[in-house]
């Protein structure tokens, strides 16, 4: 999972979290190597941010990618829990989740199995094309990822200039490949299945979320905030069920 462009909810840490969510106690020392803009990222700290599992991040320069030189694995997330190394965003989420629900070893239904499947073989595809649509959503994308990675003044600006060039390249060759004619409508489908397939439920789980809607949930909240999110926001009925997810995910992100 390389770059996919987000923005910050700064929103989301000032929100009271409820009373009734789960919490985990099972893990004492957990770190996320990630792009704050990466997709994949973004559904491992949904997941631990709803179980209320404090994590640390660490930001991976995506040119050197030092932070990661002592790993065999050269992708992002890397999930150090305890000092074990996770990776694969669904392999991670599935193991935390085993973890946390050793005493009544809850099973996923195929409905939540399928949708999270279709978050990682539809809906992540959908985004790239459309963060990086246009020159200007390119560098918006790039400036916010630019913010909040671990840059040097130099890296900033060839990351910020080159990195969206090539984006905006690159995003065209993904629509082709994934048969995307019009980026926005093919957003706006997404988020309109989705909304089909709660069919009227507050949750595709029910009354709280499942690990289906923490995925979609976790890879559309970097662009929330971007053009392409407060657009899709605007024309779908996606808005409903995302404040409903923001509120019940919070964060449980250790500030350093």
């Amino acid at each position: 999972a390389g770059f996919s462009a987000a923005a910050p909810s700064l929103a989301q840490d000032a929100k009271p979290q409820a009373k009734e969510q789960p919490r985990s106690q099972k893990f004492s020392d957990v770190v996320l190597y990630q792009y704050e803009a990466c997709p994949f990222c973004n559904k491992v700290k949904a997941f631990l941010d709803y179980y209320r599992i404090p994590y640390k991040v660490v930001e991976v320069n995506p040119i050197s990618k030092k932070e990661i030189k002592w790993s065999d694995y050269k992708k992002v997330p890397i999930l150090k829990v305890d000092g074990e190394q996770m990776v694969d965003s669904s392999d991670i989420m599935d193991k935390l989740f085993q973890r946390i629900h050793l005493d009544n070893a809850s099973s996923q239904s195929d409905e939540e199995k399928k949708w999270r499947a279709w978050v990682d073989n539809h809906l992540v595809h959908v985004l790239s094309p459309n963060i990086y649509r246009t020159t200007s959503e390119a560098l918006e994308s790039f400036d916010y990822i630019t913010t909040q990675g671990n840059f040097s003044f130099t890296e900033k600006l060839v990351a910020k200039y080159a990195g969206a060039a090539a984006m905006y390249f690159v995003s065209k060759k993904l629509k082709k490949r994934h048969n995307i004619t019009d980026e926005r409508v093919s957003l706006y489908e997404a988020a309109e299945i989705w909304v089909d397939a709660l069919n009227g439920r507050h949750y595709l789980g029910g009354s709280k979320p499942n690990l289906a809607d923490l995925a979609v949930f976790g890879v559309l909240r970097p662009i929330r905030h971007l053009k392409s999110g407060r657009d899709m926001v605007e024309h779908t009925r996606i808005g409903d069920w995302y404040t409903r997810m923001e509120s019940s995910v919070g964060s449980s992100r250790i500030k350093e």
